[in-house]
């Protein structure tokens, strides 16, 4: 594969921007600023094909400051209470980057590095980046590969693998704002939600801090238990935002499935399951029009919504709701698929 620039930094370092491709004609460019995913192309029930995720196709947009559009978030993904890490032998603090915690990894996070590509070939791309001793206040040095895989049934799998010389928390996560009718098209009220989960871990105050107990979605606004028209469910939900979901206290073996989303006019079904801890839900709530996307619209709320399968953010103490700890000697690998069909 030929990697194409897609600009510099600040610093001079170069940008490269990778397109995988299956034999289904989907496509996926990636470019080595953050692991982002800049663009997905899926086709719809008729053949015809799609940008799904949000996202720029310039890098200056990138560098500018974005919601964290289709990155590589870490070391942890979510929200650290209080910017505190409790670890085997003592607590660390944190920098709070957003209100009184610590979100997605601190100021400078994975989705901010220059991740080294490994391997490409035409449906593959695998990167790597060491986080050394120390970087946003993280102990150990972190060697993570991260791999992106485009099948021939229209699958993008997310494969991670991490090793560490000292105990250390991770939980990466995969940040695309997905609209299933096409970048650009408008909000994603009409998009039917399914989560197979019973529990969430609720935010315990408007600045989504996670309240560290397990709740039932029985008879709430989190209930998605069978799909949902997402409209028509925000109106019950914690600040229209989404929640924390409970899968398991462990990474499993084999992943499973634990959401899907389907489009009713392009038919586009988006079928996610993992074998990590948790899935983040999110709205895409605080779009507010102030960003302008590839097709020349700006980004309004609700104009595409997350999927972020994940560990606890506080699982370095609390891991029976997700287990975050790497430990030296014993790789941590987490699988995600994204799974496109259509109805």
């Amino acid at each position: 594969m030929t990697p194409k620039p897609f600009g510099r930094l600040p610093d001079g370092r170069a940008v490269a921007q990778y397109t995988l491709r299956n034999a289904a004609g989907a496509s996926a460019d990636v470019i080595t600023y953050g692991g982002i995913i800049t663009a997905l192309r899926m086709p719809d029930r008729h053949g015809k094909l799609a940008d799904v995720v949000l996202g720029f196709d310039r890098l200056e947009a990138y560098v500018a400051g974005h919601p964290y559009f289709g990155a590589i978030i870490g070391r942890i993904a979510g929200r650290v209470s209080a910017g505190r890490l409790q670890l085997p032998d003592g607590v660390r603090p944190l920098a709070l980057t957003d209100g009184p915690n610590h979100l997605h990894g601190g100021r400078v996070g994975f989705d901010k590095r220059l991740w080294s590509v490994l391997a490409a070939t035409p449906n593959s791309l695998r990167l790597f980046y060491r986080s050394p001793d120390g970087e946003e206040g993280y102990p150990g040095n972190l060697d993570v590969t991260v791999t992106y895989t485009l099948t021939d049934d229209n699958a993008l799998v997310v494969e991670s693998e991490a090793v560490t010389d000292r105990v250390t928390p991770l939980s990466l996560a995969q940040h695309s704002y997905f609209n299933l009718a096409g970048e650009g098209s408008g909000n994603v009220l009409n998009h039917m939600v399914q989560i197979h989960a019973t529990e969430v871990v609720p935010a315990a105050d408007a600045n989504m801090t996670l309240s560290g107990r397990r709740t039932a979605v029985a008879g709430t606004g989190n209930d998605f238990t069978h799909p949902r028209r997402l409209g028509d469910a925000l109106p019950g939900m914690f600040r229209a935002h989404g929640e924390h979901y409970f899968i398991r206290a462990a990474a499993a073996v084999a992943p499973a499935t634990v959401a899907r989303v389907t489009e009713p006019v392009s038919g586009r079904v988006l079928e996610v399951s993992t074998n990590d801890c948790a899935l983040q839900f999110y709205t895409g709530m605080a779009l507010d029009g102030t960003l302008t996307g590839k097709a020349g619209r700006t980004y309004g709320p609700h104009d595409g919504l997350c999927l972020e399968c994940q560990g606890y953010p506080d699982g370095a103490h609390r891991r029976d709701l997700g287990d975050i700890l790497v430990y030296p000697g014993t790789p941590q690998k987490r699988l995600t698929r994204y799974a496109f069909s259509t109805a």
